[in-house]
């Protein structure tokens, strides 16, 4: 270990003199910051003179020191003062110069506030921030568990003014629909989360709804989709999800000129799990011919040949895929670059995996809203890492009525002539 002497006489070793060197420059940097600003403001109002032509905003010396959390650690600050004599002629107060950089209650950066109940989202008990970060920031200011606990309580505001945010200006052309179970205290051990995720007109992903209710009940999705609807939100022109959801019964209520698109995914691990194991290869290959066909007739000769072969010895593995092939292939009347997103419920599947990881690091929230705020701010977190559809600017020909015949657009004459 490199070991070296510092101006103050004490011995450090090499990573000790960086971490000081980087903070000390992050100081140097703030002060000047502070310092360009004041003197922008001072320049700006240099004309502004009492009756006896003294100037009224001029320097006021330096404000006590006190240490800001940022990302190179903690650094200690002297922001320096303005007197401003002025007077607002509506309120009679003298104003004040308030600095943006650094505002008077400020802490830590912006930055830090902002990792911090992150970090507490992805795993790190309240307990354990000072110790994890302690020596990382070089202060265990604005650590504290109760610190934690306050930015936190906010989660639970976002998540109610998310459910009452008016969806009228929003166009979801696609939406996922899933019912999620994750080892949250809702209560009751049947309740689950029930999410929509939907696809805007410019092909960008974004959490429509979030509730909790029942997986399988008609009531408790068609109460969600209703308050959709009540918000303005439009029907979308596809719904993606898995055909054991309550969601299409109320989909058919709320929304009756919405299609269906039923999740592959979950058909596959339904059909499989009807066949013994030692037919899972060859079904497994048989559904990919499926659902992977270049067009729908090939899908459909694939599926004939699909129930030829197990029809016989397993009908009720073959009946799942038959008794719903059109909602299965539905696909096919949509982008072929869309494809790949519409047969499955994945971004929602893939989003609650953190979820499920933080309430099994945590052992539940604590309490059903504290589950909700927990869900709604993973999944707020998630969404920002979401990617667009391919080809987005098919996204608005398709809300626009455009047809496509097996993922081709397929021009207006050519429509009417056939």
């Amino acid at each position: 270990m490199l070991t070296v002497v510092a101006e103050d006489g004490a011995r450090r070793d090499g990573v000790s003199l960086l971490d000081d060197i980087v903070r000390e420059g992050a100081r140097r940097m703030l002060a000047a910051a502070l310092e360009a600003e004041v003197d922008a403001y001072l320049a700006e109002l240099a004309d502004e003179r009492d009756e006896r032509g003294r100037r009224l905003v001029v320097r006021n010396g330096r404000a006590q020191p006190r240490q800001v959390m940022t990302a190179a650690g903690a650094v200690e600050v002297t922001a320096p003062r303005v007197n401003d004599k002025r007077v607002d002629a509506n309120t009679g107060e003298r104003k004040r110069f308030r600095s943006v950089i650094l505002p008077p209650w400020c802490r830590k950066s912006p930055k830090v506030a902002e990792v911090l109940p992150l970090l507490y989202l992805h795993g790190l008990s309240t307990g354990d921030f000072v110790p994890a970060l302690e020596s990382f920031l070089g202060s265990a200011a604005g650590l504290s568990s109760a610190t934690i606990t306050r930015l936190t309580k906010q989660w639970g505001e976002d998540y109610h003014a998310f459910c009452a945010r008016d969806l009228s200006q929003v166009d979801y052309v696609y939406v996922w629909a899933d019912g999620v179970h994750v080892n949250v205290r809702l209560d009751e051990e049947k309740l689950c989360l029930l999410v929509i995720v939907g696809v805007r007109a410019d092909g960008t992903k974004e959490l429509v709804a979030l509730a909790d209710g029942y997986r399988e009940s008609t009531g408790s999705w068609a109460d969600l989709l209703r308050d959709c609807a009540r918000r303005g939100m439009r029907a979308p022109v596809l719904a993606v999800g898995d055909g054991a959801l309550g969601f299409w019964a109320a989909l058919r209520e709320v929304f009756p000129d919405t299609r269906h698109q039923r999740d592959w995914v979950h058909k596959v691990a339904n059909v499989l799990a009807a066949l013994p194991k030692s037919a899972h290869p060859g079904a497994k290959a048989a559904l990919a011919e499926i659902y992977n066909a270049e067009n729908k007739r090939h899908a459909q000769v694939a599926a004939k040949r699909f129930a030829d072969a197990y029809g016989a010895k397993f009908p009720k593995a073959v009946k799942k895929v038959v008794d719903d092939l059109d909602e299965l292939l539905a696909f096919h009347d949509f982008p072929a670059e869309h494809w790949i997103h519409l047969r499955t419920s994945n971004p929602i599947e893939s989003t609650f995996a953190t979820v499920r990881h933080r309430t099994r690091v945590t052992k539940g929230p604590g309490s059903r809203a504290a589950g909700m705020a927990m869900a709604f701010k993973l999944i707020e977190s998630a969404q920002q890492r979401w990617r667009a559809v391919n080809a987005p600017h098919l996204v608005a020909l398709v809300r626009a009525g455009a047809h496509f015949q097996d993922g081709v657009l397929v021009e207006r004459a050519e429509v009417q002539a056939a």
